[in-house]
């Protein structure tokens, strides 16, 4: 957490950033309740972590380019760098990361993160850009992973929130295995019915759950009946939800790369969701946040 955030705002809705890893630190509608996560201590403190340059855990927290080992903890290193403010408005903010000597130790290449932030009316946009700015072909993922408020304070119980997803979502899912971090090989039914998902916390004693064939790229989450999020995704094929047992978030995480799988020992451009990006080229990912009233 750095000591200034930032703030933008719309007719309808607030949002707090941290330039320390371009986190989204709060959420507010017109009236100030909190949409996001209380990120309260006992449980975990974060609130929406840029996932880069890869997605997950890498076996031993090491992954291999070229025959050669480098370091890499849990979600990248984003999220625990400090963002340069390239524009901001009174309703949007343009942050920036860029290669340094302490991320080439760990990822040799010369990449750009750009993470763009506008409120309009009742929608956060959000847009993360990743550029290759090197002379070789770029390995990476890229996820987002907000938590929202689980209740969300509309009233109604956290038991009677639904996650209702744009489409029928009958596909098996995945989980956490043994190995910490790493995603089982087996696959499980899905948990969804027909479209919604009525989640449990006794669901995520095991971790998050991990939609690896999902049909959708947009889903709701609240109370039937009362104000709820639309969260859209167009850009990203998987998706995780996670929360741990007890606390107050669920996270809705939208993802282009994935932790390894159990017993993986290859290189990096045969980890699942790895992505080339060429020199010169740029690739983007959006997420919009809406509020929307029943």
């Amino acid at each position: 957490m750095s000591d200034t955030r930032f703030a933008i705002s719309s007719s309808a809705l607030s949002a707090s950033i941290d330039p320390l890893g371009a986190e989204l630190w709060s959420l507010t509608d017109a009236q100030g309740h909190e949409l996001m996560t209380d990120a309260d201590p006992r449980w975990w403190t974060g609130h929406a972590p840029l996932l880069f340059p890869f997605v997950g855990r890498s076996r031993g927290d090491i992954y291999r380019l070229d025959g050669q080992d480098y370091p890499m903890a849990q979600h990248g290193f984003a999220r625990r760098k400090s963002f340069a403010v390239v524009e901001q408005g009174e309703s949007s903010l343009l942050l920036r990361l860029e290669a340094d000597e302490e991320t080439r130790a760990a990822y040799p290449f010369d990449f750009r993160l750009d993470m763009g932030f506008v409120l309009e009316d009742a929608s956060l946009r959000m847009t993360a850009t990743v550029s290759n700015r090197g002379e070789a072909p770029m390995p990476f993922s890229f996820g987002y992973h907000p938590a929202f408020a689980w209740p969300l304070p509309y009233g109604g119980a956290a038991e009677a929130h639904r996650v209702t997803f744009e489409q029928p979502e009958p596909a098996p899912i995945r989980k956490v295995g043994e190995e910490p971090g790493l995603i089982a090989r087996e696959i499980i039914p899905s948990p969804v019915e027909g479209d919604t998902l009525i989640p449990t916390q006794a669901m995520f004693e095991g971790d998050a759950l991990i939609w690896d064939d999902l049909a959708s790229r947009s889903l709701t989450w609240g109370v039937p009946g009362r104000p709820h999020l639309k969260i859209d995704f167009p850009d990203t094929p998987w998706l995780g939800l996670w929360q741990k047992p007890g606390a107050h978030y669920l996270c809705v995480e939208p993802w282009a790369g994935m932790a390894d799988l159990e017993g993986f020992d290859g290189d990096v451009w045969g980890k699942q969701g790895i992505m080339a990006l060429l020199p010169g080229d740029s690739r983007s990912f959006r997420m919009d946040v809406s509020l929307v009233d029943v």
